[in-house]
Formats: C-alpha cells, structure tokens, sequence
C-alpha cells in the first residue's frame, strides 16, 4: 500500500504556482493582446513571408505562398520536412480562430501506454489514480505560465498543453514554451507538425462549451497566439518517438520560440510570469509532491478546462537502455500532454521539471521525462539562437 501523499507539500506547491509577478489582467491590459501601431507580427503588411522563411521552404521545394493558401495540408512524404533544421512555421494569420481551437482533438495515440515491461528493475508500482482538479479562475491570476498548444498534423487540427519558461538570454521579456516533443514532431513515422501556436490562459474564465458558444476571441485567448518560428526536440525522439512513446518517450520533450501574430510584446511581458527550468532535478524517490498542470480534452474532459495533478512521484522504465521517467497517479487524458511537471524549487517557487508524455488509454497516471543533459543543450541552443531578440 502507499505512503500516504505529503498534504502539505502538495498544497504548497499549488500555491506556488499563483500568478508573483505584477501584470495586468487580460481585461486591463488590452494592448497586450493588440497590434501596437504599425507593428507585425514578423511579416510585412502585405501578408508575404520574411525571407528567411521563403528560402528556406523553396529549399524544400515549397511554394511559400502556396503554402500560406492551403499547400501545407499537403503531407506526402516528400513534402513533411524532418530533420531538425528544417523547422519552419510561416504565419497563417486568422487560421486559429476560436471554433478551429474548439474543435481541435487531443493526440491520442501519443496517450496511450507503450511497452512499460522493458526495464521494471527500476520502476516503481502503478500508482493510484489521483483525480484531476479543477484550477481556480481566471487562469491568468492562478497558473499564468500554463497555456495550450494548437498544431496541424494528418490526423487533422491538434491541442497539447505548454508552460511559458525563463529564458536567461532574455531575462524579464521571454519567448520559450516548453511542451511535449510529441506535440511539435511525430518521431520516427513522421516530420514537425505545422501551424504551431501558443495560446496562454485559453478560457481563462473556465467557462463550459455552452457558455463559449457565441464567445468573442478575447474570451477564448485572452492574451492572442504566439506562433512557434523555431522548435528544438531531442534527436532521440525524431529517431525513436511512436504513437505510443515508444523509446522515444524518456526523451519526449521540446521547446519553442514563439511571437505574437499581432502585437511585439513578449509572452513573459504579457502573461506577467514565467517559470525556471530545473535540468538537475532530484530522482523521484527523493521528491515528496510533484504537480502535472495541462487541458485534458480526451473523455470525459472537454479540453476548455485546465486541470492539476499533484502526487508523490514514482519511477517508470520503459527500456534498460533508457533513463527512469517521472510517473503521477492523475486522471487527466489526452490534450494534457506537454503541459508541465513542476516541484518547489530552493527558493520555494515552482520550476518545471518535467512534462506529460505518455500515460494509459484509461487513464489514472501519468510519466514524463526526467530532464538531463541533452534537454539542458537543447533549451539553451535555442536561447542563444534569440539571443537579445
């Protein structure tokens, strides 16, 4: 039987995840979420894409205005760029309207539990479930730093879960999501997904679909979206991720550089906070409470909801030849994935520690990586790749 869970520790590490930072809230602060006077998002007021960009889909053989009107839909083999140099994400202004993110699914086969037999010297029992609760509104007052991330992938339009992180190139003013690798790159089987976008505090008031269905987009993205213009993942999960985790998953994890669509304010400017990364957290067995934040959308959630876990974690090994992952009992499903794992920091403050990567079709616990050396180079390649921008 387990140790009962450390209440107290649970209860402050929620607690330290409210909203420390003085920022306005959405309704008072409306410029965060506007176009400053001739300002664009990257892009000149014609719609044509930077030349960066441009070349670098014509490198592939891409029309770039081709595909702003439609040819990223296009998947054949030879169109889906893999390697990591290849990202590239063009603004699609307007493509992410309220009902495209309402009616995006949850990546589900990346929710289901791959081969867990591989390595249980090293894991630990299945833990019980920990039932999901409901974060506090308005989001942005609670959990400022967790958002959605919206991608298009062959399946259709997708959703996971993200956390605005520090970035110590630009200190105060930064651009760095961390998520999910499952939620930017399909691994083995695939390339990086496309028209990748952060939305934080989505429905920050928590309201229910009918209470959305006539919303205006300030309701359902308060603070806009910033599109992703650089993503950075493991080698080892392009190598080796599936749509079950696969190998892959002790290393599922990515992070992005994002921009408004409209406006020139930075993400952390805008949602008033933003949470350290920890690349040397303790094992698990010498962690007390660990909390999972995301937006569950697979039955019986909807996905408008943003949801907490906190639990003692546990260990899980997937393969011998793999480091141990985290695992939580939580109830929370598919669309929670990427959303962050985070524990009190030395200071007492929340940092991000891990994200949702895998988890059973029938839900009841989750794992996520234990990040290391190769998430640290990683997350530092891209903060010196914006450095001062």
């Amino acid at each position: 039987m387990r140790s009962i869970r450390p209440l107290l520790a649970a209860t402050g590490l929620v607690a330290a995840l409210a909203l420390t930072a003085t920022a306005c809230g959405p309704e008072e602060d409306d410029a965060a979420a506007k176009p400053s006077a001739g300002a664009t998002a990257g892009h000149d007021s014609g719609g044509s894409l930077p030349d960066g960009l441009a070349d670098a889909l014509k490198k592939h053989g891409v029309d770039p205005e081709k595909w702003k009107n439609g040819e990223w839909k296009n998947w054949d083999k030879d169109k889906w760029l893999r390697e990591a140099k290849d990202f590239v994400n063009p603004v699609i202004e307007g493509l992410w309207k309220p009902e495209r993110m309402k009616s995006a699914k949850d990546p589900a086969k990346t929710m289901a539990a791959g081969d867990v037999t591989g390595g249980q010297g090293v894991s630990d029992p299945e833990p019980e479930p920990v039932q999901a609760e409901r974060e506090k509104t308005p989001y942005h007052d609670y959990a400022a730093p967790v958002g959605k991330v919206f991608f298009d992938s062959p399946e259709g339009s997708m959703v996971c879960s993200g956390t605005v992180v520090k970035d110590p190139q630009n200190p105060g003013k930064s651009n760095l999501v961390w998520t999910a690798g499952h939620c930017v790159h399909a691994g083995s089987k695939g390339g990086w997904y496309r028209n990748i976008v952060f939305v934080p505090a989505y429905n920050d008031k928590g309201k229910s679909a009918a209470a959305l269905q006539n919303a205006q987009p300030q309701e359902v993205a308060p603070y806009g979206a910033y599109w992703a213009d650089w993503a950075t993942t493991s080698g080892e999960w392009i190598k080796d991720g599936g749509p079950t985790g696969g190998e892959g998953a002790p290393y599922d994890y990515a992070v992005l550089h994002v921009k408004p669509e409209q406006g020139t304010k930075s993400l952390e400017e805008t949602v008033g906070n933003a949470l350290e990364v920890e690349f040397d957290a303790p094992e698990a067995t010498r962690i007390s409470a660990m909390g999972a934040w995301g937006y569950p959308a697979a039955p019986p959630y909807d996905g408008l909801i943003m949801h907490k876990c906190v639990d003692r974690p546990g260990r899980l090994s997937i393969s011998p030849n793999t480091p141990a992952m985290y695992r939580i009992g939580c109830t929370m499903t598919g669309g929670s994935s990427g959303g962050g794992w985070f524990v009190a920091g030395r200071d007492g403050k929340s940092v991000l520690v891990s994200n949702t990567s895998i988890g059973p079709v029938t839900s009841g616990w989750l794992a996520g990586p234990r990040l290391g050396p190769g998430a640290k180079a990683a997350f530092d390649a891209t903060s010196k790749q914006f450095a001062g921008r």
